[in-house]
């Protein structure tokens, strides 16, 4: 059983908190062991616990009071609307998980998250925010914000720490994810954190979650699947895969085998990829400023040899690099889209799996919490 340790980033402050993982036997109904642990789901006592009341302003302007919700699912968060790491892969998650409703249960699920930043509390603050990370588009997402004194009695009610830094005018705060259900019970509790950077299967869980919430009569199949158990030799979450193999393109590295001891970052590209121009320069800023401590590798999917170095050339790209002109190792990774990022322990294991763009603050985040003795990134 994997214990997931979340390190909680906002903005410029840090804070740990371990999560346990659910107990055999205490599952929601539609989550299996693998994908609650991904989530920490952690499952209520079994007595009533009222989820308690704010009345705050949405991203649209408008007083939005919890009791509206009734007749509705919550998936409640805390969220730093100037954040741009640990509560961007949140956005993806949520995104994520109401593509996986069906519509039926879209209209009776809403997603919220209440502001953790004082310092940055208007309305156009968390639109802004929202907009900019795609949440905007969804009917059913709401960021509240309010003064400071609200934001901080909601926080409070909840149990969600926050730590304010004054001279950076940033926050530090709780990953929790709160479940709650039609009738303003609290019925589930997960968080958020690295494993969230695994987007589809995180995203399918918190579906399952919601879903679960609502009156039996009114469940639905989700879209998605479950995380699996472990194998030997594959390439999901929790899997020691084979080494990355291919021709070297850049350097003289032709496997992921001679990074063991170090966590890898494999990026998965191809000259045809337009996000890709965006993200290579990125991993390259990053694996120099982390020099030998992490180690990088490139895999130049479906290029001839000529082209994928031309394409390097042009993003300025160092790092080792091995050609998969024939998709092998991409389809042997699932690779779904480009660009495509795994992530490696010291031992081979897959820790991190990210379809899409992973921008700088995202990788840098997520490596820092993997290991917090890295040197700044800046």
């Amino acid at each position: 059983m994997v214990v997931v340790i979340l390190l909680v980033a906002a903005g410029m402050g840090w804070s740990q908190a371990t999560v346990r993982p659910t107990s055999p036997g205490a599952l929601p109904v539609g989550l299996n062991q693998e994908t609650a642990d991904l989530l920490g789901v952690t499952p209520m006592p079994t007595e009533s616990t009222t989820a308690p009341g704010y009345r705050l302003t949405d991203q649209n302007g408008h007083t939005f009071d919890e009791r509206s919700l009734r007749g509705r699912v919550t998936i409640l968060t805390f969220n730093d609307d100037q954040c741009a790491d640990q509560c961007a892969m949140l956005a993806a998650d949520l995104i994520a998980a109401d593509h996986d409703l069906p519509a039926s249960a879209q209209a009776k699920i809403a997603f919220v998250s209440i502001n953790a930043n004082p310092y940055y509390s208007k309305p156009s603050d968390v639109k802004k925010w929202s907009d900019q990370h795609g949440l905007g588009a969804l009917p059913n997402w709401y960021f509240l914000t309010g003064a400071p004194a609200q934001l901080a009695k909601a926080a409070k009610a909840y149990g969600v720490p926050i730590r304010l830094d004054p001279a950076a005018r940033s926050v530090a705060h709780g990953s929790q994810i709160f479940v709650v259900d039609p009738a303003g019970q609290i019925v589930e509790q997960a968080a958020f954190g690295v494993e969230s950077a695994d987007t589809d299967p995180f995203g399918h869980g918190l579906a399952v979650l919601a879903n679960d919430a609502l009156p039996a009569s009114e469940r639905t199949a989700v879209g998605g699947a479950d995380l699996t158990k472990p194998v030997p030799d594959g390439a999901e979450i929790g899997d020691t895969p084979k080494p990355v193999t291919g021709s070297a393109l850049i350097g003289s590295t032709t496997s992921s085998a001679v990074s063991r001891g170090r966590f890898t970052v494999i990026d998965f590209w191809s000259s045809t990829c337009t996000a890709c121009s965006v993200q290579l320069p990125d991993d390259q800023a990053e694996a120099s400023k982390l020099g030998a401590a992490i180690a990088f590798l490139g895999v130049d999917v479906d290029d001839a040899p000529a082209i994928g170095r031309a394409a390097a050339a042009a993003n300025h790209v160092t790092i080792p690099t091995i050609n998969d002109q024939g998709g092998s190792q991409a389809a042997r990774f699932r690779v779904s889209e480009l660009p495509y990022t795994v992530i490696l322990s010291p031992t081979g294991q897959v820790l991190v799996r990210h379809p899409g763009l992973l921008t700088s603050e995202e990788l840098d985040y997520l490596l820092h919490s993997l290991d917090p003795a890295l040197p700044d990134a800046g």
